[in-house]
């Protein structure tokens, strides 16, 4: 496939938030660890409350570990805790991992885990014996055949997005743009 096309397209093993009627999808590869990823979300609460139902959030793991050493586990223990406690839990870990970038260790992620709602004895022993690898690896693979070479990447509608994210007025510009564009 080609760089700029997302591979695969959005399918039940992604975590969605919003409704599969939204005329738009917003796909991000992401990585707790990382200070954009950080700015990134602080933004995306701002694009879409604004946005509401019109858009369909998705978020892929695409941890970079060379730069960010935490990430992976970060990763591993929010499929955990989704796998465990549901989507509503995933979404919970999500947001406290990066408000909490700067305290990954394992201890700290399995104290996030038991606040998200998950078992702390389960999300413990997937960590140890690295069951949500291959899932975190899964997103990472994905991010590399959508030509992913660092995070946040962002996707709209299936397209790489590489506008301006940073400002919520733009991105909402963008997006509205995009919802746009297939109307016609």
């Amino acid at each position: 496939m080609s760089g700029d096309v997302l591979a695969p397209d959005v399918g039940p093993q992604d975590h969605v938030a919003g409704p599969a009627s939204a005329r738009v999808t917003l796909v991000e590869y992401g990585d707790y660890e990382c200070p954009r990823c950080f700015r990134a979300r602080q933004v995306l609460d701002v694009v879409l409350e604004e946005l509401g139902d019109g858009v369909r959030f998705v978020f892929r793991n695409f941890p970079v570990t060379d730069s960010h050493p935490h990430a992976e586990m970060a990763a591993e223990a929010a499929e955990s805790v989704a796998a465990h406690a549901g989507v509503e839990a995933f979404w919970t870990m999500h947001a406290i991992l990066y408000e909490n970038q700067d305290a990954l260790e394992e201890d700290d992620l399995l104290g996030y885990a038991q606040a998200a709602g998950a078992d702390l004895a389960l999300v413990g022993d997937d960590l140890a014996r690295g069951r949500l690898h291959d899932r975190v690896r899964g997103d990472f693979r994905s991010g590399l055949r959508s030509g992913v070479t660092g995070t946040p990447t962002f996707f709209l509608n299936g397209r790489r997005f590489d506008g301006d994210w940073a400002a919520p007025e733009a991105f909402i510009a963008a997006i509205e743009d995009a919802a746009r564009s297939i109307l016609h």
